[in-house]
């Protein structure tokens, strides 16, 4: 990029209006999406899960794709990085489609149903007017559980179905739901706390009780009907498959031989350096000795009781965070700041996770924590998750997207064109940055970041191995000289990560339910650390002094990319000669 590109004016804006207006039309088609953007228009309606409407979304991306091959080769780096990436996205959403891949979606955290729930938990409701709203939303759960099942019935009649463990795991995720606040169900909880009149009270009191009936309709069905159907399934999906989900995930076509490779040489850096760190512990412990202590004991790192109290703690890792890196190492001033800690709804998948603020920021950007069994919080394992999720990770880059939305596209800076993997490896490189600013001292604290780190190194090591049924090598401590299975990568997963049989049996899950989506963490992880070390480089090569600040600002303001373009474009920034306001002094 050169000096030329930063400065140039930018009158020509036909790519991102483009963009936008691609985004525009989906939003049309699905009301959740209208809603993540901060869009009030239907809020009380949900998308059509039948073959029809995906059909309909699909017939839209063609379109995009269709006028934007009319238009003329962009210039402008924006206009440029926007092309590339409406290309990418949509052709790769065109192949998830075309796999059938929609018609055979039972899963647990990318489902639909997942999906659904989280929309209301989204929905504003300060006033009478939000709830009815709800009511009325709550009111079409049925219409569209029925549209999914037909999705469903659909994909059985052409031979595409689910694994039965992703069935098995879904209908019990139903039930608790169902069973969610004593009985009442989960959609009757959430509407409990509304403080309205007798009419909107009764509307939700209705729609609360046709979505459960829905629910559980739908449980009954994909017990007694879909599962028969789809035993003898298989859990991996296979090479064909697994190279349109990595595509679909990443951004990029991946060597998987490579990756795998990498995979298990960071795994054994980890579990080295996990080793030293459990001796500063407890002297001679075992990393598996040395988190069952702070488990337990919390070591310096504590444990918080309550779920409101390990809130209130996140919130305040989250404020003081901010506070501290704010004109040191990032601009942290204005709307990014409002950032919301929440305890997440019961039935979620077990690991903390993140929602990005609408573009207007009428509503802040939110980290959700899951319950324990025991309401114990120990936060030796939670300070670095709180880094990836919330700042300087997810929040801190998502945030400000959505404050260039205006001047890129709503496409590139919203998580309606984000690729995971950028947004994924950007949240892992921030718990790295944190690590190497030195907010890691503490022993608890280091071995924490340590096993994040691990967990997303043994994602890459068994996803790939799972689903394309690699061989184990053989100084593996599991398995070594087999063939991967899902029973291999629970017990792998269980002997080298910390967090219990309920986080490694939802990731096990999670990972055969969402086929190259995991590895993503540490790909990206690896792309924005290339791409750093090679603008680090550039700047060295010219003579110039590399800002590390100024990198992190001219990174985060170019929207999201795919891995295939991530590196390169990072390996430019900010641009030879660029004075950009360096916030590290």
């Amino acid at each position: 990029m050169s000096d030329d590109d930063q400065t140039r004016p930018d009158p020509d804006r036909s790519v991102r209006d483009l963009a936008d207006d691609h985004v525009r039309r989906l939003a049309e088609l699905d009301p959740i999406v209208a809603g993540d953007l901060g869009f009030t228009e239907r809020q009380d309606e949900l998308p059509d899960l039948s073959p029809d409407g995906t059909a309909a979304v699909v017939a839209v991306a063609r379109d995009t794709l269709g006028r934007l091959a009319a238009l003329p080769e962009p210039g402008h780096p924006d206009e440029r990085r926007c092309a590339r990436l409406l290309t990418e996205r949509l052709g790769a959403q065109i192949d998830h489609v075309e796999a059938g891949e929609p018609l055979r979606t039972v899963q647990e955290l990318f489902g639909p149903l997942a999906t659904i729930r989280t929309a209301f938990t989204l929905m504003p409701v300060e006033d009478e007017a939000g709830w009815a709203t709800v009511a009325a939303r709550m009111a079409r759960v049925p219409q569209a559980l029925e549209q999914y099942r037909a999705s469903l019935t659909e994909g059985r009649r052409q031979g595409l179905l689910a694994a039965p463990r992703q069935v098995v795991r879904v209908a019990e995720q139903i039930d608790s739901w169902l069973g969610d606040a004593g009985g009442r169900g989960w959609f009757a909880a959430f509407a409990a706390p509304a403080e309205v009149g007798a009419p909107v009270r009764a509307d939700l009191d209705r729609g609360a009780s046709a979505a459960a009936g829905a629910l559980a309709e739908l449980g009954a069905w994909l017990r007694a009907d879909y599962l028969p159907a789809a035993e003898g399934t298989p859990d991996g999906v296979g090479a064909d498959r697994y190279r349109i989900a990595s595509r679909y995930w990443n951004g990029a076509d991946i060597d998987p031989g490579e990756v795998y490779a990498w995979g298990w040489s960071e795994f054994r850096r980890l579990r080295d350096e996990m080793a030293v760190e459990a001796g500063r512990i407890v002297p001679g412990a075992t990393v598996r000795e040395a988190m069952t202590f702070l488990d337990t004991d919390g070591g310096t790192t504590g444990v918080v009781v309550g779920g409101e109290a390990a809130r209130e703690h996140l919130q305040k890792i989250m404020d003081d965070t901010i506070a501290e890196l704010h004109g040191t190492h990032f601009d942290l001033s204005g709307r990014i700041r409002e950032v919301e800690s929440r305890l997440a709804p019961a039935g979620s998948a077990a690991a903390p996770y993140y929602t990005p603020p609408t573009l207007d920021f009428s509503r802040p950007g939110r980290t959700w924590l899951p319950a324990t069994p025991d309401d114990r919080y120990p936060m030796w394992d939670l300070i670095s998750t709180w880094y990836h999720e919330g700042v300087p990770g997810h929040h801190l880059q998502l945030a400000s997207w959505a404050l260039r939305s205006r001047e890129l596209s709503t496409f590139q800076t919203s998580l309606v064109g984000a690729v995971s993997a950028d947004v994924e490896g950007w949240a892992l490189y921030a718990e790295l940055l944190m690590d190497e600013l030195g907010h890691h001292t503490d022993p608890g604290s280091r071995l924490g970041y340590l096993n994040g780190q691990m967990l997303r190194a043994v994602r890459v090591v068994i996803d790939l191995g799972m689903h394309l049924s690699l061989p184990v090598p053989d100084d593996s401590p599991v398995g070594a000289g087999q063939v991967w299975t899902p029973e291999l990568g629970r017990e792998f997963f269980g002997m080298h990560v910390g967090g219990g049989d309920a986080l490694a049996d939802s990731e096990l899950l999670r990972y055969l339910g969402g086929p190259g989506q995991a590895i993503g963490y540490k790909l990206g992880e690896r792309a924005w650390l290339t791409g750093r070390e090679r603008a680090r480089d550039a700047h060295r090569a010219r003579g110039e002094t590399f800002d590390l600040a100024a990198w992190h600002a001219a990174a985060l303001a170019q929207g999201t990319l795919g891995l295939d373009d991530l590196v390169p474009e990072l390996a430019e920034l900010p641009g030879p000669g660029v004075r950009e306001r360096n916030v590290s002094r």
